[in-house]
């Protein structure tokens, strides 16, 4: 046997013998003997065998034993809140499990396909045993797994064969998702367009929600509405228009809600204080039910509450602030559901996702450390606006100031704040290396060929 290194899985699923993209803590020892075709690849406790879409077919046969580093992903935090990322696809959806765990992510989201084209490949064998292997090698549970949509899609869309297209493709979704072993699949609504009434295009929504349900019988994948910030003619930033989607829904085990709090405080829902939170919550109860919050989307905003636009900034910087996180995240009524951070990565070129390990770490810590849950009563905590009473001066319930709990916020948002720096200035770095190694390039082939050039005059 002759052992080389490659990489491995690349997003169709094929094994090239050299071009195959992996991530970065994965390594691949493959051990091929000349005498044969049968190449072994040393892959994390995969036991299937692959095919190579070529001329020679090659039977890719993979060790049980784990060659991926585990001892290189950080340990996850354990709690009851699964908080995780968007993750990245690059190199196959198989990946995703992997870039999820770099980050020490209890929860994370993808996208089943490119999320700006109507038809994609399908889903390779290969590529879904690999995503399933990985999910129970690296422990994750599928509930915790939130799939987004394309943002093509509008069943709304009062146009009959528009709103077929987008029909297809949102089918194509729910298929991979159970094709993946996956239980929930987000999406944004849709739109009337300016063009019917909202209540007409809820009655599409709701229908080819019914339609889906028929067309995966056996399937068990909840179809998950998200709320929206309130820009022209979008469905969903209302809970009142959620309730009345669901109400026409005949399947109610297979449907639910996602809430994303930049796009509740874009909507209007002030939910920066505790008692703002816990109103908000209660409203969402009578207008939809606790029992469909399904996911979150945690994300700040950049812009004023009721702006109606969809702006996402990081935990802690924007107009939300990091006392929103803190009490969002001491809320036992958003347990074990998958919350989700959708905010600027701020790396162009290195995916080393430094910006998202931390926000991470800072929301596992408001759920787990000392900070004070106040979420037993909605009026615990003095309103924003309380000069009297305000934040920093009320008596902390776990004893100590509320001045010192402010103190530890600040102290988490910085981090936040100080790990985008880092991240910015490192890409920026990185983007002047490489132009210069350009540039230098371009100059050395120049003076090749003036050297060449030389030489010719000479002779």
């Amino acid at each position: 046997m002759v052992k080389r290194k490659i990489d491995i899985v690349g997003e169709e699923g094929a094994i090239p013998r050299r071009s195959a993209r992996a991530t970065k803590k994965a390594k691949v020892i493959v051990f091929e003997d000349p005498a044969s075709e049968e190449v072994e690849i040393k892959a994390v406790q995969v036991n299937s065998e692959f095919t190579e879409s070529s001329k020679k077919k090659e039977k890719v046969k993979a060790s049980p034993r784990d060659i991926i580093d585990l001892s290189s992903l950080p340990q996850r935090v354990s709690s009851n809140w699964k908080v995780g990322a968007h993750v990245s696809a690059a190199g196959g959806i198989e990946n995703t499990v992997l870039n999820a765990a770099k980050i020490g992510a209890n929860a994370f989201a993808l996208f089943l396909k490119s999320q700006r084209k109507w038809i994609s490949p399908p889903l390779t064998e290969s590529s879904i045993s690999l995503f399933k292997s990985r999910m129970k090698e690296l422990s994750y549970n599928p509930k915790h797994i939130l799939p987004h949509g394309s943002y093509l899609i509008n069943l709304g869309n009062p146009d009959d064969e528009k709103r077929e297209k987008s029909y297809e493709c949102f089918l194509d979704d729910l298929k991979r998702c159970d094709a993946l072993g996956l239980e929930l699949y987000n999406f944004h609504p849709g739109s009337s367009l300016g063009i019917v009434e909202p209540s007409v295009s809820m009655a599409h929504i709701a229908d080819c929600i019914n339609r889906s349900h028929g067309d995966t019988s056996g399937s068990k994948v909840v179809v998950v509405l998200e709320n929206m910030a309130g820009s022209g003619n979008i469905i969903g930033s209302d809970f009142v228009q959620l309730g009345e989607i669901i109400s026409q829904v005949n399947d109610k085990t297979r449907v639910g809600v996602c809430l994303d709090t930049c796009h509740m405080f874009a909507a209007g829902y002030d939910i920066r204080t505790e008692q703002g939170w816990n109103s908000t919550v209660e409203l969402f109860n009578a207008q939809v039910g606790l029992k469909y919050l399904r996911g979150m989307h945690l994300n700040d905003s950049k812009t004023e509450c009721g702006s109606k636009k969809d702006r996402h900034d990081n935990i802690g910087v924007g107009h939300l602030s990091i006392r929103t996180f803190a009490h969002i995240l001491a809320d036992p009524r958003v347990q074990d559901i998958p919350l989700i951070l959708e905010t600027p990565s701020h790396e162009e070129s290195s995916k080393n996702w430094d910006v998202w390990a931390k926000e991470i770490e800072v929301l596992n810590l408001l759920s787990t450390s000392s900070i004070p849950n106040t979420n037993a009563a909605s009026d615990a905590l003095p309103s924003r606006h309380d000069t009297t009473n305000s934040i920093e001066n009320a008596e902390n319930p776990r004893g100590g100031t509320n001045g010192a709990h402010k103190l530890k916020l600040d102290s988490l948002a910085q981090s936040i704040k100080d790990a985008i720096t880092t991240a910015e200035t490192t890409g920026r770095r990185k983007k002047a290396t490489n132009a210069s190694a350009s540039r230098g390039g371009k100059k050395s082939r120049r003076g090749k060929r003036k050297e060449e050039e030389e030489e010719g005059e000479s002779e």
